[in-house]
């Protein structure tokens, strides 16, 4: 993955996953990208340690685009691309 400034991504929408654990987030994060148009933005805040490894995962199964990921204060933050399935 390259370096994003994500101060300049457009994002379609926010989901907070913050309290929530394994599977949830992933789940949360699938159901949204659904609604989204292909090449929308989502961005997920998530404080659950496995997404750091789940959410990478879940963006090349499916076929979607993890464009940054930050962490701040216990947050995670992924901006993922949706793809065309």
């Amino acid at each position: 993955m390259t370096e994003t400034d994500t101060t300049t991504l457009e994002v379609a929408k926010e989901l907070d996953c913050i309290g929530m654990f394994c599977p949830m987030p992933i789940y949360k994060a699938s159901m949204a990208m659904k609604g989204l148009e292909t090449g929308q933005i989502l961005k997920v805040l998530s404080t659950d340690l496995g997404s750091v490894a789940d959410f990478p995962s879940f963006a090349r199964q499916a076929n979607h685009e993890l464009l940054a990921t930050d962490e701040a204060d216990g947050v995670h933050i992924f901006f993922i691309r949706k793809g065309g399935n």
